[in-house]
């Protein structure tokens, strides 16, 4: 896969925290360390920069034809430059001896203020300051940097939510066609079930080159808790609530979507959640563009909640953010809640407003769009429609 054309400087981060070099250690896991590298390992790598802007990509031996081969990085250095075996002789540590290769390499630069992210491992901290350097944490400077998307990466983010509504027309194309025995709903000779979806669901996107994880089917009064994945049989005249989050096996790229359903007729209390709802992402729609702050979004959503009589809490009614950040995390920066931080062009971002009410049920609508100079452009086109 060709690299993507990005940002990755933070030497305004480094001058603030008056650091040499900024240093990750992680493993496939850390979406920092992708972004910076767009290298995949399942073993420990670690990624450097300095002040001079030079980045080095500290990987085992094993790794170095495939770090050359798929890595962005030029720099690439492995535990055997450092004499890793040598040292794991002397010291019979492996975590000493990597922290003490990681020291040889940064003295080598001519570092001796490190600055790390807050979950650094604190063993390998302790055994930089015992051969010499300081050590300061700071905030992710990713964070920030990940969250206005270049073009390739929202093209990348496209095809995932095209898969994402593939599944989801699988998933809902399987309730409409449903037979109902007894308020239960059938596929074939055998009960519907949560379960069952969700397998299609995954099953389609593994077609399409992606996987998920914890993906929501909830049916009935259950889903009245938003993070319920839901379990069981899928019932008559209950709302449904799906929420498909996948991501792409080989670019790493994360898409979102929910939508709810109701097979059979909904009740007026479920039918005016269901508006209430879609009047609310409407809401957010109508205000969205480059500067606007996402606190602003939120209220917009709150306000046209409160004046269709709904709650917005934290136990019922409207009980969570309006939307999040999606790229290499599904939950990234910017935050659409109360936060005061400006949209810009480029963020990708959910707009996400949902009902949940005990002994009801929930209602939740997710569409996925990218902040641009005009405004926003919608990269869901599922329609929305509640009953199947």
């Amino acid at each position: 896969m060709p690299h993507i054309d990005k940002t990755t400087n933070i030497l305004d981060t480094l001058l603030r925290e008056k650091a040499d070099a900024y240093l990750i250690i992680g493993n496939s896991n850390d979406a920092d360390l992708y972004f910076t590298t767009e290298f995949l390992a399942f073993d420990q790598f670690s990624y450097i920069q300095t002040k001079q802007t030079k980045e080095i990509l500290l990987v085992s031996s094993m790794e170095l034809g495939r770090a050359r081969n798929e890595s962005r990085i030029a720099n690439i250095l492995t535990l055997e430059d450092c004499n890793f075996r040598e040292r794991m002789k002397e010291t019979g540590d492996s975590a000493r001896t990597y922290a003490e290769c990681l020291g040889q390499v940064l003295q080598k630069e001519g570092v001796r203020t490190v600055c790390v992210p807050y979950d650094f491992p604190y063993y390998t901290a302790q055994v930089l300051k015992e051969n010499g350097f300081s050590v300061t944490t700071t905030k992710s400077p990713f964070e920030r940097i990940r969250a206005v998307k270049a073009k390739e990466e929202v093209s990348l983010i496209r095809g995932v939510q095209k898969a994402c509504e593939k599944a989801m027309e699988t998933a809902i194309e399987t309730i409409r066609n449903a037979e109902v025995r007894d308020d239960v709903l059938y596929s074939g000779d055998k009960i519907l079930t949560s379960e069952t979806v969700r397998y299609i669901i995954e099953k389609t996107l593994l077609e399409h080159g992606c996987e998920a994880d914890s993906t929501i089917v909830a049916c009935g009064k259950g889903s009245s808790n938003p993070h319920w994945a839901g379990e069981g049989a899928l019932l008559l005249n209950e709302p449904i609530v799906i929420d498909i989050f996948p991501r792409h096996k080989i670019h790493r790229y994360y898409a979102d979507m929910t939508r709810t359903v109701l097979k059979g007729e909904a009740s007026e209390k479920l039918a005016d959640m269901y508006e209430a709802v879609k009047a609310a992402q409407e809401a957010a729609f109508k205000i969205l563009k480059d500067g606007v702050l996402a606190s602003e979004v939120h209220s917009a959503v709150c306000d046209e909640f409160k004046t269709r009589g709904y709650d917005v809490g934290t136990t019922k009614g409207f009980m969570h953010s309006t939307g999040h950040g999606v790229g290499l995390e599904i939950h990234e920066l910017p935050a659409v809640s109360n936060m005061d931080m400006a949209l810009e062009t480029g963020n990708v971002i959910t707009i996400e407003p949902g009902l949940y009410y005990p002994g009801i049920g929930g209602v939740r609508l997710e569409d996925m769009v990218v902040i641009t100079e005009t405004g926003y452009e919608n990269l869901t086109r599922f329609p929305k429609q509640f009953v199947v």
